[in-house]
């Protein structure tokens, strides 16, 4: 009798160190949840705030106007900014058809091919690239096109930018590749798949939707640079698509606009800041639409399981 009533007061001991840790987890666990959500406010108001000061600033001036009509002189009130509208999207383009492919390659061969010592220069470069001020890499194209070519240009300013873009695609397209499941590649492999188009076909497929995010946040941050393109594209208040002529630029417009004494400049120039963040949330959906209609074709051509009974 004596053995089962120690036994009980054992099992009872137990059950409330039990019961005593889950509640001291429930209790930790509420914390961490309050600290995360805290967190996360935290990181959300400033972007608010300054979603809500360039609508307070900019929305009075945005009019059919400033996205079809040239710049007016200095103090003379109208005018637009479709030319620097019309330039930012073509240093993007050009931006990204060089700076994206290039910073893909290298993340897929920093993931395949980790351990070698080229594999480690060439993620050492990338960490470097991605903390230089992005006038270095101004300077940069400046030295590498416009000195030699003996004038500044749409293709220097889109060459700048793309080397904005390499290392941070370079980088997240590394750790995106190897997230990839390890038996995925191996199945592949076992079918017969030569490396190079498993890397192009499964992995890169599969790592698709984070390389499109990292891309896309690069991109963002390339096409609000300033200071790369006055040594490069250096504005143009004519109309000109000529990449290899100076071209206008939404960055530069709203930097002249921003330092001028005229009111209705500074308020164009709200305007341009807005206008830019727009551009950027329209191409971010764009290229999420695609993604998620691409995803959605190929889940519509696997076969059913009902399919291969059959």
């Amino acid at each position: 009798m004596s053995s089962e009533i120690a036994l009980a007061g054992a099992r009872a001991v137990r059950d409330a160190q039990r019961l005593r840790t889950v509640h001291a987890r429930r209790r930790v666990g509420a914390l961490l949840t309050v600290l995360t959500w805290c967190a996360a406010v935290l990181a959300v108001i400033p972007l608010l705030a300054i979603l809500v000061h360039l609508l307070v600033g900019g929305a009075s001036a945005l009019s059919f106007d400033l996205f079809t009509k040239m710049p007016s002189p200095p103090g003379v009130a109208g005018g637009g900014m479709a030319n620097a509208i019309v330039g930012t999207m073509i240093l993007v383009g050009i931006a990204s058809l060089f700076g994206v492919p290039v910073g893909v390659g290298a993340g897929l061969f920093l993931a395949e091919r980790g351990g070698t010592r080229l594999a480690e220069v060439v993620r050492f470069v990338a960490d470097v690239l991605s903390g230089l001020p992005s006038i270095v890499l101004g300077i940069f194209a400046w030295e590498l096109i416009v000195r030699p070519s003996g004038h500044f240009s749409a293709l220097a300013g889109g060459v700048a930018l793309g080397l904005l873009i390499i290392p941070l695609v370079t980088r997240a397209t590394e750790e995106m590749v190897k997230l990839v499941p390890t038996p995925l590649v191996e199945s592949a492999l076992a079918l017969g798949f030569p490396r190079w188009r498993t890397s192009l076909v499964i992995v890169l497929r599969t790592a698709m939707p984070g390389i499109v995010t990292a891309a896309l946040v690069a991109i963002a941050r390339a096409a609000g640079e300033t200071a790369p393109l006055l040594f490069t594209a250096f504005g143009n208040a004519y109309w000109s698509i000529d990449p290899t002529k100076p071209i206008a630029a939404l960055p530069l417009q709203i930097f002249a606009y921003a330092l001028s004494p005229y009111d209705d400049w500074r308020a164009k120039a709200w305007a341009g800041a807005l206008v830019l963040l727009l551009l950027i949330t329209l191409m971010s959906l764009l290229a999420r639409s695609v993604l998620r209609a691409r995803q959605s074709l190929m889940r519509g051509m696997a076969p059913r399981a009902e399919d291969l009974d059959d």
